[in-house]
Parts: structure tokens; C-alpha cells; sequence
């Protein structure tokens, strides 16, 4: 059953029993004030006729020492034609309780005589037929005479308020349940509301619609849940992306990975056929072994950048406090013998917070990746620099840090390819990447060693210009502190 349905089925069951109980007390209470009422008069008149008859008594001549029961039955008689209705039902029984005289229409037992003593009143609520009446009794003391006084007073009126009281308010129980159903639903289709729209998302989201969101309603507990459930689908979303871009990652780098595997070795395994399987001349055989030897370096240099990839995506950096210049010594070292280039190295002096060997890796790959772009002879610009500026002139506070870069002029890259180059195996020309023992894993590699060190690689370029690669050293997402070295 659904939630809607619960609550309306429930509020209508306790609406019921709630009307049903305070009915029933009300019109009981009703019902019993008005029987009270009554009885307090059928006491007060069986005393206002006891006084009537001792002072009828009284006016009797006195031939017998004691009241004769001709006069007392002569009593009762004016008595019960005295009252305003035209007659009172009454009953008067001597000392033994043998009636004296009953008038027409009091038939009852004796069962309240019998209980009636001197000095007291008594009384009773009985049904006759279809009436009912209010019994009293009394004694009565007239001239030497111990009697007993008993009067019926019709109270069915009462009964027959109470019986359409009743029926008055069964009707009136019924409409209201019917408004109050009609009243609730409503209520209990707008309470649940946000529920079926959360129920709908979430068939949505199952269904594969991950971009669907539930409409926010209300600003209740129940909105709450609705805004939190947005943000979780978006969170979801975000982590469905991460992880279809991470699959299709994957399966990109599985791809170029099986065929940057499948050329050098399918050139190596045709030369190693052609030399094992025929005889051919120095030329030839040196030619072929070159080959093999080139793809073979290759796919050496392929194979240890992609251990590096996984052993930097597993390991963690070692920081240490290091002199920018020490850097710059072993650069300096490593490419100016290389006379096909025209080298240039300026640093500016200051102690970085970095791991040394992840470090000089990601300068040595921007360095090499700059000598691949660029014709011999060219210049290229190996620069560090500290970096020194206010985030808020207002607040005073500084962005401070150490940013390395270098800066090539050859052939750069296309606008389109610059997102892309950071990926295992991308190169933006693979022919001349390749005729350089290239992979397209270097820039790889140095994303992964910036993020290890809270930075991120930097990279501007205009196509037939050249390209500036570099990088701000982070530390825990903050710009790294720097000492300036005194000489």
C-alpha cells in the first residue's frame, strides 16, 4: 500500500474512533444532565405532594382518632387531579405496604415500596412499554398514620433526545469522516509529494539518467532530503564521469599502448627474419641492426617511463629542502654538452621544499620534450624564478612560491591538442615523435609527479612559435615558503 494511502486509511481510523468517543460522551453527558434534572423534580414533587397531603390531613374532621383510609384515598384523589397537567400519577400504600390507592396507568412491582423506609426518599428509573419513568417514594406521617407515598414521572422525552441524539450525530459522523477523507487526501497527496518526485528520481537515476534531479517542493525535513538528494545525485554523477573518463582512459591507453608495442616490433621481428634468413651485405646488415637496436631503445625508454607512472602513482614524495641552484647545476650539466641546441639557463636563488630526484625527472622530461619540438640549433630557455604577488591589496596577503619554466621555439602545439597532451601515448605528431624515440609518455609522467607535490603542469603554446611549459612548487595547497640565499 502506498505511503499516501497509509496515512489517509490511518488519520481516517483515528478521526472515527475520535468522533465515535467524543459523540458517545457527549451526548451521554446530555442525556445524563437531563435525567438528573428530571429526577431532582419527580424528588421535589413527590415532596411538594407529601407536604400537600399532611396538610389535606390536617383539614380532615376528626370523628376516629386515625386518619380513615376513605380520607386518605379522598386525598389522593384531589391530589393527582391537582397537578397542572391534569391529573399526577401517584400511589399511597398504609403501614404494611398494601396500597390504599393507585391511579390509572401506575402499574409497577413493589420492588421500590419495599425498599422505601421512614424518614427517606427513594427512587428508581424504570421502562414500561415503550415509556419510561422515574419512580420516587416516600413516607408520609398524617394523623397517627405511617403511609407511603410513590410517584411516577414520564421521563421517555429524555430518552427518545438521547435516542436522536444519537442518530443526529452518527449522520454528522459520517459527513465529517467524508470531508475529512476528502480533506486528507489532498493533505496526504501534497505531504507526500516530494516523496514520489524523490521516488521518480531515483527510477530516473536507476534508468540510467544520471543528470536528472527531483524537484524541490517545500522547505521542510522533506525538502531537506530533496536538496540533499540532489547533491548526492551530482556527487554521483561527478563520480559516474571520473570513472567513464578514467574507462575511457583506460581503454585509450590500452589501445595506444598494444600499438606503440605492435610497429617497433613488427619492424624488429621483419629485420631479425631478414638477417637470420639471408645473407646480406655490411650495409644492409648494419642498417637492419640499427633499426633493431632504435626501436629497441625505444621500447626500453616506453617501458621505463610507464614503471615510473606506476611507481610515482604508488609511491609518495620524499621533501626535503633543496637550493634551486643545486638544480640548475645538474641541468646545466646534463644538456650543454649537447651542442645541436642553444641552451640558456637563469635561476634566480632560493631554497625549494621538493623531492629532488621526482623533481629534476619532470625538468629533464620538459627539457627533452622542448629538444624534440624544435629544430637543431634553436634556443631554448631553462628559467626558475620567485614568484612574488598579492592575492588582495585590502588583506595584505601574498601568493608566494617558486615557478619553474622552459620556454622552446619550434613548431608548438594546436590550440585543440593542448588538453590532450598530458595523456599516456598522446603526441600531437607521432612521426616525428617516434624518429625521436618518443612514446608520448613524458608529460604523463610529469603530471603525476606535480600532483605528488600539490601542483599542477602549466602549459602555453602557439602553433609554429613555440611552447612554455613550467610549474608553481605547492605544498599541501599552499604556495612552498622560500629563503632567499645571501651570497
Amino acid at each position: 500500500m502506498k505511503f499516501s494511502r497509509k496515512l489517509l486509511l490511518w488519520t481516517t481510523i483515528i478521526i472515527a474512533i475520535t468522533l465515535g468517543f467524543s459523540g458517545f460522551y457527549f451526548v451521554n453527558y446530555v442525556f445524563r444532565t437531563s435525567l438528573e434534572r428530571e429526577i431532582e423534580q419527580a424528588l421535589d414533587e413527590n415532596s411538594i405532594l407529601r407536604f400537600a397531603f399532611q396538610t389535606a390531613a390536617l383539614n380532615v374532621p376528626l370523628k376516629y382518632d386515625l386518619l380513615q383510609d376513605g380520607s386518605v384515598e379522598q386525598i389522593a384523589s384531589n391530589l393527582e387531579s391537582g397537578g397542572q397537567s391534569g391529573g399526577r400519577l401517584l400511589r399511597l400504600s398504609d403501614e404494611e405496604k398494601k396500597i390504599l390507592y393507585a391511579s390509572d396507568g401506575f402499574e409497577t412491582d413493589d420492588a421500590l415500596l419495599a425498599q422505601t423506609e421512614e424518614s427517606m426518599y427513594s427512587y428508581r428509573v424504570i421502562q414500561s412499554g415503550n415509556h419510561y419513568y422515574i419512580q420516587t417514594g416516600s413516607s408520609v406521617n398524617a394523623l397517627g398514620r405511617g403511609l407511603y407515598l410513590e410517584t411516577l414521572r414520564d421521563v421517555s422525552q429524555v430518552f427518545e433526545e438521547r435516542k436522536t441524539g444519537f442518530t443526529v450525530y452518527r449522520r454528522l459522523m459520517v459527513l465529517m469522516l467524508v470531508l475529512g477523507i476528502v480533506i486528507m487526501y489532498f493533505i496526504a497527496s501534497r505531504l507526500t509529494k516530494p516523496i514520489r518526485l524523490l521516488m521518480k528520481a531515483t527510477k530516473e537515476m536507476a534508468a540510467g539518467d544520471y543528470g536528472y534531479r527531483a524537484e524541490q517542493v517545500s522547505s521542510d525535513e522533506l525538502g531537506q532530503l530533496t536538496q540533499d538528494f540532489n547533491h548526492m545525485s551530482e556527487e554521483l554523477e561527478k563520480t559516474i564521469g571520473q570513472l567513464e573518463e578514467e574507462v575511457q582512459s583506460r581503454e585509450e591507453f590500452v589501445g595506444a599502448f598494444a600499438h606503440e608495442l605492435k610497429t617497433p616490433l613488427t619492424s624488429i621481428i621483419g629485420y631479425a627474419d631478414m638477417l637470420r634468413s639471408r645473407k646480406l651485405d655490411e650495409e644492409k646488415s648494419f642498417r637492419s641492426a640499427n633499426y633493431i637496436y632504435t626501436e629497441g631503445k625505444r621500447l626500453e625508454t616506453m617501458s621505463l617511463r610507464l614503471l615510473d607512472i606506476m611507481v610515482t602513482k604508488k609511491g609518495g614524495a620524499k621533501m626535503q629542502r633543496i637550493s634551486a641552484e643545486t638544480l640548475f647545476e645538474y641541468l646545466q650539466n646534463m644538456f650543454l654538452p649537447n651542442t645541436d641546441m642553444d641552451f640558456y639557463f637563469a635561476c634566480e636563488q632560493a631554497v625549494v621544499t621538493a623531492d629532488p630526484g621526482l623533481l629534476q625527472t619532470v625538468l629533464v622530461n620538459l627539457i627533452d620534450n622542448a629538444c624534440k619540438a624544435s629544430e637543431p640549433g634553436s634556443r631554448i630557455e631553462v628559467e626558475g624564478h620567485v614568484v612574488k604577488e598579492y592575492l588582495s591589496e585590502d588583506t595584505g596577503k601574498m601568493r608566494r612560491g617558486y615557478r619553474f619554466f622552459v620556454r622552446d621555439h619550434g613548431i608548438g602545439i594546436p590550440e585543440g591538442e593542448l588538453s590532450k597532451i598530458t595523456q599516456a601515448f598522446y603526441m600531437v605528431d607521432k612521426s616525428r615523435s617516434r624518429s625521436r624515440n618518443g612514446a608520448g609518455l613524458g608529460l604523463s609522467l610529469c603530471t603525476e609527479i606535480l600532483a605528488l607535490h600539490g601542483s599542477q603542469l602549466e602549459i602555453e603554446s602557439i602553433q609554429g612559435e613555440g611552447t612554455t611549459a613550467g610549474f608553481l612548487l605547492l605544498e599541501n595547497g599552499k604556495e612552498v615558503q622560500y629563503e632567499e640565499i645571501h651570497s
